[in-house]
């Protein structure tokens, strides 16, 4: 059996962010990450500039922190990284079930740190399994990470930052925009993406929805249609869109598994994306010594998942009697989160967390 203070599931924003922070204090870390080359999660493939304070990298492009992050990590003599690692589970005892490398190995731990992320979301309709659909973080990867892209015509499903950006880079590199399609009477993303698109005179149907996608042996075209207050088709308002690409942008699901086993108490929240575990203001869930942060304890920004993933992995180690600058910076970034979370835009974030704390 191996053993490690404090192990870190998920090499993300938010798991690099936990393991600098504990390794601060001066606590040994393990991060495991199932990619083979590189950390980073999601940042690996986001090239447009963050938002937020100077403090969290405002201005700078995800891939840029993620390589500054990563350094930090691989400079760090408290932090073993274990790459092409997957958790498979965690045990009552402290314990986690890892396989690196096709090798198996139960590692002890005094305090875990899950970072798992989130997944995307699926949108039923007719012909959804076929060639042509894509997730908005599958067209990520294959244009930002590989320099392929997907087709030549795109239906955009969904209007929020990461449709909005996604359809934006499509166009950089060359790949047409049909149409972005949005369920909800509103536009979901930040106005200054949405502005970016209609300059090109990218059409967004709100209050929309797809209906089937068609085609020989892949996808030549797809069927939208209005839709009414309670999401149901209007009748007589379908069109045909000619694309070879439906891309879809409809939210995220946090990646929860691992913590069900354990009795981390759990609540679904739709606000934070689906079920997600309760916790104190230090991160910690309601199984003794496991953390959470980042979108696995609600989806959101990139940035809010840094941040929690400092304050998840400061708590660990003081909670293992690592004291340097603790209060001042616990208090630091809790109020930057705070500052975050302020305005319309962190409404929705502020909605679901009160509703964790009504448990």
């Amino acid at each position: 059996m191996k053993k490690t203070e404090i192990a870190v599931v998920g090499g993300g924003p938010a798991g690099m962010s936990a393991a600098l922070a504990a390794a601060a204090q001066g606590a040994k870390v393990s991060l495991f990450d199932s990619a083979r080359e590189h950390l980073g999660g999601q940042l690996i493939k986001q090239t447009h500039r963050f938002f937020g304070s100077e403090k969290e990298n405002a201005g700078t492009r995800g891939i840029e922190i993620r390589a500054m992050l990563e350094k930090e990590i691989l400079e760090n003599e408290n932090i073993d990284v274990h790459m092409d690692s997957t958790v498979l589970s965690i045990y009552y005892g402290n314990e986690i079930g890892v396989e690196e490398k096709n090798t198996y190995d139960i590692w002890k731990y005094d305090k875990l740190v899950v970072a798992t992320g989130a997944s995307e979301k699926m949108l039923p309709f007719t012909n959804n399994d076929m060639p042509g659909v894509y997730g908005a973080g599958a067209v990520q990867t294959l244009m930002n990470v590989y320099g392929v892209t997907p087709g030549k015509r795109v239906l955009m499903i969904g209007s929020g930052n990461i449709g909005l950006i996604v359809s934006y880079q499509l166009m950089q590199a060359g790949v047409k925009v049909a149409a972005i399609v949005e369920a909800l009477p509103n536009i979901g993303g930040y106005r200054v993406h949405a502005s970016k698109v209609r300059r090109m005179q990218v059409p967004i149907l709100t209050s929309h929805t797809v209906l089937k996608a068609y085609g020989d042996e892949t996808v030549e075209g797809a069927v939208i249609c209005e839709i009414d207050d309670k999401f149901q088709p209007v009748p007589g308002t379908e069109q045909n869109i000619e694309c070879d690409i439906i891309c879809l942008s409809v939210g995220l699901s946090p990646l929860t598994e691992l913590m069900w086993p354990v009795g981390c108490k759990m609540k679904y929240v739709p606000a934070l994306g689906g079920n997600v575990p309760l916790r104190d203001e230090k991160m910690e869930t309601t199984t003794e010594g496991i953390y959470v942060a980042g979108d696995a304890s609600g989806v959101e920004e990139a940035t809010a998942a840094m941040i929690e993933g400092k304050i998840a992995g400061l708590s660990a180690a003081a909670a293992l009697g690592y004291d340097n600058n603790y209060e001042a910076l616990y208090n630091e970034y809790v109020n930057d989160i705070r500052i975050l979370r302020s305005g319309p835009t962190g409404a929705k974030i502020r909605q679901g967390l009160a509703q964790l704390r009504e448990v």
